[in-house]
C-alpha cells in the first residue's frame, strides 16, 4: 500500500477506475507555501486535500492522495468527486511564485491526467478553483498565464509521448 502525505481524514476513500468520470483538473494555488500545504493536508482536522502539491522554485511534485481517491479540494461535491485537484505553491497576489519549473512540472502532470482519463484540454475541463461553482475562492488568480499552462499542456500531451 502506498503512503500518502494527507490524513485519511481529509479525503474519502474510494476505487475510481480510468473508466471514472473523472472529467475535470482543478488548478489551486495554496496561499502558502509548499510546506505549509503538506503540513495542512496533513492535519486530521483540516478537512481539505488536493491529489498534488507543486512546488514553486524547482517544480517538485508531491502527491499527497491517490488519484482513486476523492480529495476534498474543490468545495463542491459534485466537482471532488469527478475531478483531479493540482495545488501550487504561492500567493494568487504574486506572480513571483510562478516559475517556469513549476508550469512545466503541473503541465506534464496534467497532460499525463488528461491521457488517462481521456480530458480534454481546454478551459472547459482544465478550469481554475475560481470557477468551481459556488466557489468563494480566487484562485489561481489574476496573475496565472492560463495561455502558457494550456501550451504546456497541449506541448507535453502531443510531443512527450503522451499521446
Amino acid at each position: 500500500m502506498a503512503h500518502y502525505l494527507a490524513s485519511p481524514y481529509n479525503y474519502t476513500v474510494a476505487n475510481r477506475p480510468y473508466s471514472s468520470r473523472i472529467n475535470k483538473i482543478v488548478i489551486h494555488v495554496t496561499q502558502g507555501s509548499w510546506s505549509s500545504a503538506i503540513n495542512w493536508f496533513q492535519n486530521p482536522y483540516a478537512g481539505v486535500s488536493a491529489h498534488y502539491v507543486i512546488r514553486s522554485r524547482d517544480g517538485y511534485r508531491a502527491k499527497t492522495c491517490s488519484w482513486k481517491d476523492i480529495a476534498w479540494h474543490a468545495g463542491n461535491w459534485s466537482y471532488n468527486q469527478t475531478s483531479i485537484g493540482i495545488e501550487h505553491e504561492g500567493f494568487v497576489s504574486n506572480p513571483n511564485w510562478f516559475t517556469d519549473a513549476m508550469y512545466r512540472s503541473s503541465a506534464y502532470l496534467s497532460a499525463s491526467l488528461s491521457k488517462r482519463y481521456r480530458i480534454p484540454i481546454d478551459r472547459y475541463h482544465i478550469i481554475g478553483h475560481n470557477e468551481v461553482p459556488g466557489s468563494t475562492h480566487t484562485d489561481p488568480g489574476y496573475y496565472w498565464d492560463w495561455y502558457r499552462y494550456m501550451r504546456y499542456v497541449k506541448y507535453y500531451r502531443h510531443y512527450s509521448g503522451l499521446m
